[in-house]
């Protein structure tokens, strides 16, 4: 059964941290890539971070380079993301995507004082 729970979301104040976890089962985990989304209310959804499973290569999105850092845990079939100097423009839902065309269900992350 495809699984992706995202976890990890709250609220965090402007130059904070957080990190946030996916758990996946084997079959969403063995994906060419995983990835972490993220959609802010009126905005299309853009990508956060991609790791592919054969190298590790990373990749980020340009509105988070420097800030975040993607991993994975192939033990435990999770995927990770964690984030510092958070910004108020880092509000939005965090969606775990698989290549395999999977989607987790969301977790809220707000940057708020």
């Amino acid at each position: 059964q495809v699984q992706l729970v995202e976890s990890g979301g709250g609220t965090v104040e402007p130059g904070g941290s957080l990190r946030l976890s996916c758990a996946t089962d084997p079959f969403t985990f063995s994906a060419y890539s995983l990835a972490w989304y993220r959609q802010a209310p009126g905005k299309e959804r853009e990508l956060v971070a991609r790791i592919t499973k054969s190298d590790g290569t990373t990749e980020y999105g340009d509105s988070v380079q420097g800030r975040a850092t993607i991993s994975r845990d192939d033990d435990k079939k999770t995927l990770h993301l964690e984030m510092v100097s958070l910004k108020p423009e880092d509000t939005a839902v965090y969606y775990c995507y698989s290549s395999r065309g999977y989607w987790g269900q969301g977790t809220q992350v707000t940057v708020s004082s």
